[in-house]
């Protein structure tokens, strides 16, 4: 039985390998086309030190030179010795163009495109591609503009399923994905895809959870929630989704859905504007209650606009608080 390696470069490129329980992860990458930095395959160099951020895995002898014990305690391999015994996640210290190897492309189909509200667009792809089609909840990948040589970047909404996956996208006036999805696009249309991309992904769950999604930021969490509901977690997980105007607010029914599979998931709502009917009115900052921070004893995820990030790290700092962990994406809308 194989496993499935997710190398996670420093430019953000991710790429996904198979190695056996047999192959140590360097012979692995190199036979499928990565290529860690490697000056020996004995353990006495550490020029292919990597860091594993979650799985399970052996390591074969090396030297002290090449690798502390105190590195290897913390996480650190040499992928020269490392044999993996589950999925793992492997962080590179260098590019993908230095290990020569690139983004991967895949061709799709549009499944479906639905209005979801003014502003926002559901986008489902599908092809017989996209069941190779491997990413950590989370990430984003590149969409190509159908007719144009143009690509816009867009966080998964959800895991494949049936070599289909989909996507949250902000309805900017005027804006090229945008126009096309609102106006021309139809189901069959060719669509290609580059990735996936980015460090902003779901890592394994050691504390509780604080999730923060600012209008389409909501995206990529919904693809960890699927992540979460087919693997369980033993923590907290909450979840605070802010909006501008109360038609901005889609998919809570989805929440919903995710509230009544994970037992210890729950979320909240707001919407910034002064006219909304919405019960909770104000930013997600003012929903954040002590008893979610527990002290700092947990992981932040948020992802939302550049100002929404940048209050969330000042309310931080008032409450003096410092999270065990704190991921962040700021986004823009494209146009």
């Amino acid at each position: 039985m194989s496993h499935h390696i997710a190398f996670q470069f420093e430019d953000g490129v991710t790429r996904f390998i198979d190695a056996s329980p047999t192959e140590t992860v360097a012979d692995a990458a190199y036979r499928q086309g990565v290529n860690i930095p490697l000056d020996c395959r004995d353990g006495a160099c550490g020029t292919c030190k990597c860091f594993a951020e979650s799985g399970q895995y052996t390591q074969g002898e090396y030297i002290d030179e090449a690798l502390t014990q105190e590195e290897a305690a913390q996480g650190y391999v040499l992928t020269c010795q490392m044999r993996a015994s589950s999925d793992c996640v492997v962080r590179v210290p260098a590019s993908s163009a230095a290990c020569r190897t690139q983004p991967a492309h895949y061709d799709a189909r549009i499944r479906e495109v639905r209005a979801l509200s003014p502003s926002t667009i559901a986008l489902s792809i599908e092809g017989d591609s996209l069941k190779k089609l491997g990413f950590l909840p989370g990430q984003y990948v590149n969409l190509q503009v159908p007719g144009t040589e143009q690509a816009r970047a867009y966080s998964f909404s959800s895991l494949v399923q049936d070599g289909a996956v989909s996507f949250l996208i902000r309805n900017v006036p005027g804006g090229l994905m945008s126009s096309y999805l609102s106006g021309s696009a139809q189901p069959g249309d060719a669509i290609g895809l580059t990735g996936p991309l980015g460090s902003f992904y779901l890592r394994d769950i050691q504390r509780p959870l604080l999730l923060l999604a600012g209008g389409t930021g909501l995206a990529p969490f919904t693809a960890m929630l699927e992540k979460i509901a087919e693997q369980g977690s033993p923590h907290p997980l909450h979840l605070i989704y802010g909006v501008t105007h109360d038609a901005d607010l889609v998919e809570v029914d989805k929440l919903q859905a995710f509230a009544a599979r994970i037992p210890n998931f729950s979320f909240a709502t707001c919407v910034a504007s002064a006219e909304s009917a919405h019960p909770h009115k104000g930013y997600v900052t003012q929903y954040i209650t002590p008893e979610q921070l527990h002290d700092g004893n947990v992981d932040v995820y948020l992802c939302g606009p550049p100002p929404m990030v940048d209050a969330v790290n000042q309310f931080m700092r008032e409450q003096g608080v410092k999270p065990a962990n704190f991921y962040y994406e700021k986004f823009s809308a494209s146009v």
